[in-house]
């Protein structure tokens, strides 16, 4: 953590992927040794002008921006508002302000971080602090590493460090409004439209998405009642057993240590097996974004440099099939549905559809990856690439490359009645539960009574997974790493 060596007169507050007003860690620091905090928020057209006109996270964003602007507003304070690149405005925008700092949370991906690295150098240049804080993860870069003083690779040691180290004082809020004074007020300063920043409406309304602030709070109020169970429902699906609170932790709308005081025992005596559960998938993030800051070589590289260059076929047909959910594998067809209507997959699903992209169409991880980081509305770059790479077998404490999910008997676990599978694939929904997970074995006498001809009414499995598994295990056998890496 950088701790401002003086107080300033006038101070920048930099928001980025941090949307809130409450327990944040820069603002906090911000108000307490500034006089006057000026906030801002840039629409980056490094990152916006790389997407798609449609873009549900860009509506996201905008909405989110706006409670932003009006909790700091109810402050006394106001929120700029530019859309700009980032890199090049901050400077400016400081300079132009006369602050003598600017403060934001520190952000662990690579283009973030040489963003970063070009804002410092610039106002260094004119004598501005650059001042940055940990705010988007409970443990970041080295303060969780083995006894060895090396990072983690594999996720269960690192959760057990991790859970050693932890204590109330890591989930302590930061008392933000104590210092609110301080912000500075400004005349109100308007909000791009969409269309102004460049692109047009989605279906972001219709799907009933509450951006900011208030939609985490609503889906945690929603969630804690259940939390308890969250162990036996979060792997099913056509159940309401998970959060939805991704996108919010992505775009920092809910303080990831408001979340894990929720979740931990040392804050929580009634916590259980299902608390236990849910910290466990927060301290995955928390891995991630180590793994991504200690090997930013992940990007767009296996983990395991003995998987750096599997032969994959890459059949384009293929994966334009798993794309349009075109594969006669109901669970990824409808899995693929979800994602497109709506930008969310749950993650079990994640699991299923990627190991089928790999092990059965064997397309190169990195496609889906890239799929999913257009689509995805809580797309985040660590946990994406964590979770292709896990399924793929290239990546730290990754699926063992032997182990490949079988596309039927996941559906038949983890959607036994097919209510996930009949909300996305309707055309399956008179189908007797018994053939819903494999169409293609429906008898013929059925075939008629229920006017379902496989192959015309749904389409016939792209692939035989007992032939593709026995395919990828060749390809990833030429290529096995040493039984160290294992």
């Amino acid at each position: 953590m950088n701790s401002p060596r003086k107080s300033y007169e006038k101070s920048l507050l930099w928001f980025r992927r941090d949307l809130r007003d409450f327990d944040h860690a820069a603002l906090f620091h911000a108000l307490k040794y500034s006089r006057q905090v000026f906030c801002v928020f840039v629409f980056d057209r490094e990152i916006l002008d790389t997407l798609p006109r449609q873009d549900r996270r860009v509506e996201f964003l905008l909405g989110t921006v706006a409670q932003l602007q009006t909790a700091l507003r109810q402050h006394g304070g106001e929120l700029l508002v530019v859309h700009d690149v980032a890199r090049e405005r901050i400077p400016l925008l400081a300079k132009q302000l006369q602050v003598a700092a600017v403060f934001c949370n520190r952000d662990y991906e690579p283009a973030a971080i040489a963003r970063d690295a070009a804002v410092a150098g610039q106002l260094q240049q004119t004598g501005i602090d650059f001042l940055q804080y940990k705010d988007q993860v409970i443990f970041e870069q080295d303060e969780v590493l083995t006894q060895a003083n090396k990072p983690f690779s594999v996720f269960t040691p690192y959760k057990n460090a991790w859970l050693k180290k932890i204590t109330a004082f890591h989930v302590k809020p930061y008392p933000v409004d104590r210092y609110a004074h301080a912000l500075a007020s400004t005349p109100a300063q308007p909000l791009p439209t969409l269309a102004q920043l460049g692109f047009e409406a989605s279906n972001l309304q219709q799907l009933n998405i509450t951006p900011g602030m208030s939609g985490a709070s609503q889906l945690l109020q929603d969630f804690l009642p259940r939390i308890g169970l969250y162990h036996q429902s979060r792997d099913f699906p056509g159940v309401k057993g998970v959060s939805y609170l991704s996108v919010h932790l992505r775009f920092g709308t809910t303080s990831i240590r408001h979340l894990a005081a929720q979740a931990w025992s040392g804050t929580q005596p009634a916590a259980g097996a299902g608390h236990d559960c849910w910290l466990n998938e927060l301290i995955w993030r928390d891995f991630y974004q180590q793994i991504l800051w200690h090997f930013p070589h992940v990007v767009g590289h296996s983990f395991k440099a003995d998987y750096a260059n599997l032969a994959f076929p890459n059949d384009r047909a293929r994966f334009a099939a798993w794309c349009e959910a075109r594969t006669g594998y109901p669970i990824v067809d409808a899995a693929m549905h979800q994602l497109n209507h709506s930008g969310y997959m749950h993650n079990r699903l994640r699991m299923i559809v990627a190991s089928f992209l790999v092990k059965d169409l064997l397309i190169d991880w990195r496609w889906g990856e890239a799929y999913f980081a257009e689509k995805l509305l809580d797309f985040d770059l660590s946990a994406n690439n964590g979770g292709w790479q896990w399924a793929a077998s290239t990546g730290c404490d990754a699926q063992p490359y032997f182990r490949i999910f079988n596309p039927i008997t996941q559906s038949e676990k983890f959607d036994p009645k097919g209510s996930f599978i009949r909300r996305y694939l309707p055309e399956l929904a008179r189908l007797p539960d018994r053939y819903l997970h494999a169409p293609w074995l429906l008898p013929p006498l059925l075939q008629q009574q229920l006017d379902f001809v496989p192959g015309k009414h749904y389409p016939l499995p792209i692939v035989d997974h007992a032939v593709a598994r026995e395919q990828a295990l060749a390809l990833f056998q030429r290529n096995k790493p040493s039984d160290k890496q294992l």
